[in-house]
């Protein structure tokens, strides 16, 4: 059971991760943070019943800032349109100009 939650959780933070590199994604929108929440959260979950220490506090701290992005994210109106991104600056810009980086720590 254990490597079904591992594989499923990793899945989950590989899906967001991939997301947003294609810029199917924005790294600040609801769906991203929650991909990396609840994989995040499971691969904790996982890592402190097997009393893996690094992982769990990897995992454990990835999922508190992707809660707390959830946070501001819900403070925040939707967002309208999926073909923009943020920059690093947090303006808006079209997924025509040069991109920033997106990653999962942002």
């Amino acid at each position: 059971m254990h490597q079904v939650i591992q594989l499923l959780g990793a899945l989950l933070v590989l899906a967001g991760f991939v997301l947003a590199q294609r810029r199917v994604l924005d790294s600040t929108s609801r769906p991203y943070l929650l991909l990396n929440l609840v994989g995040a959260a499971a691969l904790a979950v996982d890592a402190w019943l097997g009393r893996q220490w690094g992982f769990f506090v990897l995992e454990g701290v990835w999922s508190v800032v992707s809660a707390a992005g959830l946070v501001r994210a819900g403070r925040r109106p939707a967002q309208t349109s999926s073909s923009s991104i943020r920059t690093e600056k947090g303006s808006r810009q079209s997924s025509s100009a040069s991109p920033s980086i997106v990653s999962r720590h942002s």
